[in-house]
């Protein structure tokens, strides 16, 4: 199959993985709306990207979803891929933060309730709209942890656990349900201390499309297919592997 022509919707649009799917949808021939939680990071990405459409929304918050929702169904009823690719993470000692307990609270309703959220409001509409899709981004820490995760893993192991399920139960919908496995990949969520091993947005978002084309169900990108299977073979040592990146 070809990717064009199709109307998508990014979660977490503004910068990163978000704005490089944007950019290579966009060149493709595809209609982009993103969303995030600033506006300004908004208008720099319709900068960096001409033609993308934009909408500020809190993905943690109930009611700013519903009202994406709401305004995508009023204005661009055609959509037929919701991508939920937004997320956050703290990078804490679990036991040594006063905060630890706020801070899972705010991961998990932006890494995993959004998600699940934007899944039943969307539903309708990818129903009624050709080639429809729900991709969901995750990550190889959904196989081995990195300890400096505390909640990140877990949220993005439940969004993948969900997603096996989705795609199980939509078997004879004509949703498509879709997940990306990302490795490390060089973006502002590192924070400028991405470990050596990242690989650049344009080669992990370029190898996401491939995968599409070739309708995967899961798209397991760069060395996420080597953690796949060293997570079955040798765990223990997968764990150590992980968690000795710098």
């Amino acid at each position: 199959m070809t990717f064009q022509n199709n109307t998508i919707l990014i979660t977490g649009g503004s910068s990163g993985l978000g704005l490089e799917m944007a950019k290579q949808f966009i060149s493709l021939g595809n209609k982009v709306i993103v969303c995030s939680r600033t506006s300004e990071k908004l208008r720099q990405a319709q900068k960096t990207v001409p033609g993308i459409l934009t909408y500020t929304c809190d993905i943690s918050v109930e009611e700013e979803r519903r009202r994406l929702s709401k305004w995508i169904e009023e204005h661009h009823p055609e959509i037929n891929i919701l991508i939920n690719n937004a997320a956050i993470v703290h990078r804490i000692e679990f036991a040594d933060d006063t905060e630890s307990y706020e801070k899972s609270a705010r991961e998990i309703a932006t890494n995993l309730q959004a998600p699940i959220h934007l899944c039943q409001l969307f539903l309708p509409l990818l129903a009624v709209n050709p080639n429809a899709k729900i991709i969901n981004i995750t990550t190889g820490l959904v196989y081995v942890p990195r300890t400096n995760y505390p909640f990140y893993n877990a949220t993005k192991a439940a969004l993948h656990s969900f997603t096996q399920v989705l795609r199980n139960q939509l078997k004879n919908n004509s949703i498509k349900v879709t997940e990306v496995l990302f490795p490390v990949v060089d973006t502002p969520w590192h924070e400028g201390n991405a470990p050596k091993i990242a690989i650049t947005p344009h080669k992990a978002v370029n190898e996401m499309i491939k995968g599409l084309i070739n309708e995967k169900n899961e798209i397991r990108v760069g060395k996420v297919r080597i953690l796949y299977y060293l997570a079955r073979l040798a765990p223990k040592f997968a764990f150590r592997k992980i968690n000795s990146l710098r």
